[in-house]
C-alpha cells in the first residue's frame, strides 16, 4: 500500500472491490439470493420450516431422511453463501433441537459433507457465523424500497419469531451504518500517503459520524428484541461447540473427520467492521482479548479477513497525526476513538440487559418446580450464563475492549 518508488503518480489507496467490500453495502453481501437451484430443494424445504420443525422436535428425523446432495452444482459466491447460510441454520437447529441437555455428538454425513465442502469453498468454518446470520441473511420486501427495517426481512430463520428477526435486522442496520466509515478508511489512508491534511480531516469526521450512526442503529435493539425471548429461546442456537460446557468434546462431522471438531458460536467479534476500525486507529487490545479477537477473524469471509490484514500493514494513522502536530487532526482522531468507545459502552449496556439481567431472571425461574425442558419450551441454557456465544467471558472481555479503546486517545 505504500509507494514502491518515487514516480509522480499519487499512490492508490486499497480498492474495496478487490476485498469483496461494497461501496453501497460495506461488508454485507449485496442483495443476497433467496433461493438455491432446483437440485437443492430438499435443503431449502427444510430451511423454510426450521422454527416449526425445531419446536415440534422433528428436525433431526427430517435431516436423517434428507438425500446426500453433491455441491458441484453450486456456482458463484452468492449461491455458495446461501448454501452456507441454509446448512448453518439446519446444523444449529439439529444440534440444539433438544436444548443443552440433549445435544448430539455426530452431525450426519448428508449434512456434514456438503456443509464442509461449501465452507472450504468460502474459507468459512462449518458453523453459523456473523457472515451467515447477518451479512448474507437479508432481503428487501419491496425490491425497489429502502434499506430500512420496515422493508427488510430475513431469508432463513429459527425459533424466536419477531425478536429473532429484529436481532438480525438491527445488527444488519449497524453494518449498513458503518459503510461511510469503511469508505473513510480508504480516503484517510490515501490522504496520508498524499500528505493531504484537509482530506484526512474530512475522512476522520466521516468516520466519527459513521460510528455515531452505528450506535444509533444499535439502540434500536431495545425496540425490536425482547430480552426474555433472546435469552431463553434465541441464544442457544447461536452457541458453538468450543469452550462450551454443554458440548465439551466438540462435534464429529461424519464423513469429514473421525475426530470431533470444535468451533466457536456466532459473535459480534466476528464483524469485520470493528476489526477494521481498530486497525486504522491503532487500538491495541490486551493479550488474552487480542488473541480471542484474532481467532474470530477465522470466522470472517476470506476477502474481508484479507482487508483487515491489509490495514494492519498500512501506514500508521496515529503516528501520522502525532507527528503532524496538527491540533485539528488530533481532535478529529480523538473524536473517532471516543465514538468507538461510546459504541462499545453501549454494547456492554445491551449485553447487560439481554444476558446478565435475563440470566438472573432465568435462574430465578429455574428454581421453580414447573421449569420445562428444551429451547422450544423456553428453558434457557445455563452453560453459557457468564459467557458470550463465541465462548468468551463476556463482561471482562467487553470491558477490556472498551477500556483499551479509550486508551487509544492521543493526549494533548
Amino acid at each position: 500500500m505504500e509507494s514502491s518508488d518515487d514516480t509522480e503518480e499519487p499512490p492508490l489507496p486499497l480498492a474495496l472491490s478487490s476485498f469483496q467490500v461494497s461501496e453501497e453495502f460495506g461488508f454485507l453481501l449485496p442483495d443476497p439470493l433467496t433461493e438455491l437451484p432446483a437440485p437443492y430443494g430438499p435443503w431449502m424445504d427444510l430451511a423454510h420450516e426450521l422454527p416449526q420443525l425445531i419446536t415440534s422436535h422433528q428436525l433431526r428425523s427430517h435431516v436423517h431422511q434428507m438425500p446426500q446432495l453433491s455441491t458441484q452444482h453450486l456456482q458463484g459466491r452468492e449461491e455458495l453463501h446461501l448454501a452456507h447460510l441454509v446448512l448453518s441454520f439446519i446444523t444449529m437447529g439439529y444440534v440444539w433441537q433438544e436444548g443443552e441437555e440433549g445435544t448430539v455428538q455426530v452431525l450426519p454425513r448428508n449434512l456434514a459433507v456438503p456443509y464442509w465442502e461449501v465452507s472450504q469453498a468460502l474459507g468459512l468454518p462449518p458453523i453459523l457465523s456473523h457472515a451467515d446470520f447477518v451479512l448474507a441473511n437479508w432481503r428487501r420486501k419491496d425490491p425497489n424500497g429502502p434499506l430500512e427495517i420496515e422493508n427488510l426481512d430475513t431469508i432463513i430463520t429459527l425459533p424466536g419469531g419477531e425478536s429473532l428477526r429484529g436481532f438480525i435486522l438491527v445488527t444488519l442496520l449497524v453494518e449498513k451504518a458503518a459503510v461511510p466509515g469503511i469508505k473513510a478508511i480508504v480516503r484517510a489512508l490515501g490522504a496520508i500517503l498524499q500528505r493531504d491534511e484537509e482530506s484526512l480531516h474530512r475522512a476522520l469526521q466521516e468516520l466519527a459520524g459513521a460510528i455515531g450512526a452505528m450506535s444509533e442503529a444499535l439502540r434500536r435493539m431495545h425496540d425490536y428484541v425482547d430480552p426474555e425471548v433472546f435469552y431463553s429461546v434465541i441464544r442457544i442456537f447461536l452457541s458453538g461447540w468450543k469452550d462450551n460446557p454443554a458440548m465439551p468434546h466438540g462435534l464429529i462431522y461424519e464423513g469429514v473427520s473421525p475426530e470431533p471438531l470444535a468451533f466457536s458460536g456466532g459473535s459480534a467479534a466476528q464483524s469485520t467492521v470493528l476489526h477494521a476500525f481498530d486497525e486504522l486507529l491503532g487500538i491495541c487490545h490486551r493479550q488474552d482479548t487480542a488473541a480471542f479477537l484474532h481467532r474470530m477473524r477465522d470466522y470472517m469471509p476470506r476477502p474481508h479477513r484479507a482487508f483487515v490484514q491489509e490495514l494492519r500493514g498500512a501506514v500508521s494513522l496515529k503516528q501520522h497525526v502525532l507527528s503532524s502536530g496538527d491540533a485539528r487532526l488530533r481532535a478529529a482522531f480523538n473524536r473517532c476513538v471516543g465514538a468507538l468507545t461510546d459504541f462499545r459502552s453501549l454494547h456492554i449496556a445491551i449485553v447487560t440487559k439481554y444476558i446478565a439481567i435475563a440470566a438472573a431472571r432465568a435462574r430465578a425461574r429455574r428454581a421453580q418446580p414447573s421449569a420445562r425442558a428444551g429451547p422450544s419450551a423456553g428453558k434457557p441454557p445455563a452453560a453459557l450464563e457468564g459467557k458470550g456465544t463465541g465462548g468468551s467471558h463476556i463482561f471482562s472481555f467487553l470491558k477490556s475492549i472498551r477500556d483499551t479503546t479509550r486508551e487509544g486517545m492521543i493526549s494533548a
